[in-house]
């Protein structure tokens, strides 16, 4: 697929740019060498080729969960100015 220039006014038309001239024929010649691009990316025969997430095999090491800070939660709520069932009471805001 080929784009004329007629197809790249339109199109910066719909996306509200404004081009001149020399721009159209800068960005038709871009435009079409990403289709050209796109084009010999789907003529590879992928028949048999799982979907993968990333080029390569890799995994993530997982460190183990463990707790490092101490609880405080009693010590916040204790300076708030309203809390209920360890939770903290904040003004209405929406009615």
């Amino acid at each position: 697929m080929s784009l004329s220039a007629e197809d790249v006014k339109r199109i910066a038309k719909l996306a509200r740019i404004r081009v001149n001239e020399d721009e159209v024929v800068a960005y038709q010649s871009q435009l079409n060498g990403i289709f050209g691009l796109i084009e010999q990316m789907q003529s590879v025969d992928t028949a048999g080729i799982a979907p993968m997430s990333h080029a390569q095999d890799l995994f993530q090491r997982l460190r183990a969960d463990e707790v490092i800070e101490p609880d405080r939660r009693a010590a916040f709520q204790a300076i708030a100015p309203q809390t209920e069932n360890g939770l903290y009471l904040v003004p209405k805001v929406i009615e």
